[in-house]
């Protein structure tokens, strides 16, 4: 890694929003606990979150059940459901400044990313689902006989989602995008060490004008919150993006009890070929690009390389030089590549793995120490309950 910089002091930004949102009411947890969410590359407590549990997952799926049910939701059009999902990005857009600031506060994305990636991705993607929302239509199917067959496109229901930390902003529209164009209600539980964006998209969702009910937020911890959304009986359908582990509790939670829908992104070993004939420079570039990105931390990761014989030293050798070139530093200034990875956990976890590829064999050409400055990365111990659900 290059020099690496100490953080500057940033912009304040305050959050607005750390209570949890249930029927677009701001209200405190049940048990009335809260958690600190950290800045990364600091180690310095942002805020204090409501902690939910499984009292106010029930409050949020009571809601989001009255609102698909009985409430205005279940008789909004298509053309409406695009309207307000519209309306959100126009807020998100209005606000975007605002969201990669807080996005590189809770998360230690590098701002440039949080900017040039997160943003117009999350805008992109509320966007194309917005345009889809009247457009979810069934068949007529030619049968013999004196009889009319079509099918129906329904919404699922309630939906229970659980999002990542990885890329926060984008994966709430990942995930809110396509259930409430369907015309869906949402019981979102986002990352607890990122909560902060979640709950300021749920105020834009409110300002937008989703009715009461429709999306809720409750940022908490995997065995208490998670589990209650995985468990649920009244929640139809289970979301979630991360680990392969919990990807396998939520669908055996699944099946005990109410056999709902789930849908799962997991974590990969994503390979990169390269071939004598590439072009190196533009290959190392790519494979450089696909291995450190967003300090690593993707899902698809291009995390293995297989490189043909003839051309294999020649591109380890470049792609040390250009590893040792990556700027480490405050993710708020401009020229940082490499922001501070999520937690300490992480970051341990990364030297773990360095060490047990030396013991396996592996020879280690460049890095592998934790960088000269330690405020770069949380100081602060993770919870016992961090990385389940």
């Amino acid at each position: 890694m290059a020099t690496v910089t100490s953080p500057a002091p940033g912009p304040k930004i305050v959050p607005t929003a750390t209570k949890l949102l249930i029927n677009n009411q701001w209200v405190p947890s049940e048990s009335g606990k809260t958690f600190a969410t950290f800045n990364p590359a600091t180690g310095e407590e942002i805020a204090q979150i409501s902690e939910a549990d499984a009292a106010d997952v029930n409050k949020a799926v009571k809601a989001a059940r009255g609102a698909f049910e009985r409430g205005p939701w279940r008789k909004t059009s298509g053309p409406e459901r695009g309207r307000l999902l519209n309306r959100l990005a126009d807020l998100i857009e209005r606000e975007a400044e605002e969201l990669a600031y807080l996005e590189t506060l809770d998360n230690g994305m590098p701002l440039t990313v949080a900017r040039s990636v997160a943003l117009p991705l999350t805008l992109a993607a509320f966007r194309y689902y917005a345009g889809w929302a009247d457009k979810n239509q069934g068949k007529t199917i030619p049968v013999s006989g004196d009889y009319f067959c079509y099918t129906r496109h329904e919404p699922v229901g309630v939906c229970g989602q659980i999002t990542p930390w990885n890329f926060p902003l984008l994966m709430y529209a990942w995930k809110l995008g396509p259930a409430l164009a369907t015309g869906n209600t949402v019981v979102l539980k986002p990352a607890e060490q990122t909560p902060l964006t979640a709950l300021r998209i749920g105020e834009l969702v409110v300002e937008a004008g989703f009715p009461p009910g429709v999306v809720n937020m409750l940022p908490g911890f995997g065995p208490t919150a998670g589990a209650a959304i995985a468990n649920h009986m009244d929640i139809d359908k289970v979301a979630f993006t991360g680990s392969g582990e919990v990807g396998h509790l939520i669908m055996e939670a699944a099946g005990r009890s109410n056999l709902k829908r789930v849908s799962l992104e997991l974590g990969g070993k994503s390979p990169n070929i390269v071939f004598a004939d590439a072009d190196m420079d533009q290959a190392i570039e790519g494979c450089h690009f696909g291995l450190f990105f967003n300090q690593g931390q993707v899902c698809c990761a291009g995390s293995r390389l297989f490189v043909e014989d003839s051309v294999y030293d020649e591109f380890v050798e470049k792609s040390v030089a250009r590893a040792e070139r990556r700027t480490l530093g405050d993710p708020l200034d401009a020229g940082t590549e490499q922001g501070p990875q999520i937690d300490r956990t992480q970051f341990d976890k990364i030297l773990s793995y360095i060490d047990a590829g030396k013991r396996e064999g592996a020879e280690l050409l460049t890095g592998g120490s934790a960088p000269a400055i330690k405020a770069i990365l949380s100081s602060q111990p993770c919870s016992p309950r961090c990385g389940m659900i």
